[in-house]
């Protein structure tokens, strides 16, 4: 007798979004040359004024990662948290919120890009092949920004962070460098403070998106409050 899937009990969407993401990051993996992978240079997103922008790439970054821990850090919690979530909004509602906390993950920080270009050049466009500048630093943020590409599912990854925060605020989580539970609804809120603070302060060597992730949240946010949903009982 063959044992049950693993895949049994995780609801559908969730299911094929832990699918997807695993083949592109094993595609990833495949196609990889010695520098990076053309995959993620084409699937990954770029500045909406980059030359190396496609349309598609707005949704395809959700499905890329740069990394093993990248991917299994955001799998996890697509399963952790996506599970519960996908149970009480249905696959349909679940898969739009999904979608929908990515592309408002990279809005986000879309206009943080926009806004920092615009305060170095007085434009939000601008032809980088041409583009001069005595200042160095200038020109690095502008390459930066120009020639850096956005990967990975976690501004949605956000948008579920906060929908289970605000769906189930008194379930108890626990972080693995602090083993101690801590309700959802206290346990989210500073995380995403921490966010906040990064993507403010920017640290040097620090490549993460924070304002992705923020953007992620706040999309969840306002999508939980526009759709009327609360929680089951128990959790409120």
């Amino acid at each position: 007798m063959f044992g049950s899937s693993p895949f049994a009990n995780i609801p559908v969407v969730v299911k094929n979004l832990l699918i997807i993401n695993i083949i592109f990051f094993i595609a990833t993996l495949l196609f990889q040359n010695a520098e990076s992978s053309p995959l993620v240079e084409w699937l990954g997103v770029y500045y909406f004024d980059s030359p190396k922008f496609r349309v598609w790439q707005i949704v395809t970054y959700m499905f890329m990662h740069g990394g093993i821990g990248h991917i299994f850090f955001n799998m996890f919690a697509l399963f952790t948290f996506g599970s519960s979530i996908e149970y009480l909004m249905g696959p349909k509602r679940f898969l739009n919120f999904y979608l929908l906390t990515g592309l408002g993950a990279l809005a986000l920080q879309m206009i943080v890009q926009a806004t920092e270009v615009y305060l170095i050049t007085g434009s939000i466009t601008i032809d980088p092949a041409t583009y001069v500048s005595d200042d160095a630093e200038a020109l690095r943020t502008l390459s930066g920004i120009y020639f850096g590409t956005m990967v990975g599912a976690s501004g949605a990854i956000f948008g579920l962070l906060i929908a289970f925060g605000m769906l189930f605020p008194n379930a108890e989580l626990m972080m693995i460098f602090f083993p101690v539970p801590i309700k959802a609804k206290y346990m989210i809120p500073v995380y995403i403070v921490l966010e906040l603070f990064l993507g403010v302060y920017k640290i040097q060597g620090d490549s993460v998106a924070h304002f992705a992730h923020l953007g992620g949240a706040l999309f969840g946010f306002l999508l939980i409050k526009m759709w009327g949903l609360r929680g089951p009982r128990g959790f409120i």
